[in-house]
């Protein structure tokens, strides 16, 4: 890295890691007496708003209407860039709740309010036992009336081509009956490289209609249809936003880390 990227660098995540120490202080301070955490929420978004504007992210969104009126539901998103929490956090309505891998949880001040805020940690490669721990948190979040994040796709996209769906959110919609609301993010999968953040690049996001999971038949056939139909889903609005899917439709993946 040359010393004109070493300066970008620091001039872009220096006033980051200040605005998450703030945000933060206030999640933490806040969060435990306001109701319902409302500090922690408010401090969240606020945190994502700003970051998403100082790294001069634009973001177009569109579909916000086709959030159900039930606070509990399932946003289900591909997943192209580590800046998609930053761009989602900003649009998506509801104190949505989000699966982040554990080594997250351990960030000074991110990772602390993460944990004060009820989002999901994730242990991946931890086998069924794991799998099925954090299926039952998510469920504990649908039942508790708020909206669940996932990225079914278990991790980035390297390329920004949709891949296939893991089943671990859609065993929890499944079984917590209630619906998956579709979203496609396009523009964040090349932004960043080396770290460093390309300005004035807009990323689309677009909100699809829900799709309730079926209440008759076998639950493992029910949690397979609702997956199919929500990967079909995405990918209709990935490419309606300009993204990349697969020209064959993803199959179903059946690997133990399922929970993403």
């Amino acid at each position: 890295m040359n010393f004109l990227d070493t300066m970008r660098l620091v001039r872009q995540w220096g006033p980051f890691s200040l605005r998450t120490a703030g945000y933060g202080t206030i999640s933490l301070v806040g969060g435990p007496l306001t109701r319902e955490h409302s500090a922690s929420t408010w401090a969240m978004r606020k945190w994502c708003i700003n970051s998403a504007k100082a790294l001069g992210i634009k973001i177009e969104v569109s579909g916000t209407e086709n959030v159900p009126s039930d606070p509990a539901f399932v946003y289900c998103s591909n997943h192209q860039s580590m800046l998609d929490i930053l761009v989602l956090g900003a649009v998506l309505p509801g104190d949505f709740k989000w699966a982040a891998k554990r080594e997250l949880m351990k960030v000074p001040f991110l990772g602390w309010h993460l944990q004060l805020a009820g989002h999901v940690p994730v242990d991946r490669g931890k086998g069924p036992k794991a799998v099925a721990v954090v299926v039952k948190r998510f469920q504990d979040v649908l039942v508790a009336g708020k909206p669940l994040l996932i990225f079914p796709e278990g991790t980035r996209s390297a390329d920004g081509v949709l891949k296939p769906f893991k089943p671990g959110g859609f065993v929890a919609a499944v079984r917590a009956n209630k619906a998956v609301v579709p979203v496609a993010i396009d523009g964040t999968w090349d932004m960043m490289r080396n770290g460093i953040v390309t300005p004035a690049r807009i990323v689309k996001v677009r909100l699809g209609a829900p799709i309730q999971p079926k209440t008759e038949g076998r639950e493992s056939a029910r949690i397979e249809d609702l997956r199919a139909r929500s990967y079909e889903s995405v990918a209709e609005l990935l490419r309606s936003v300009g993204g990349q899917v697969p020209d064959k439709p993803g199959k179903a993946e059946a690997s133990e880390e399922a929970t993403s």
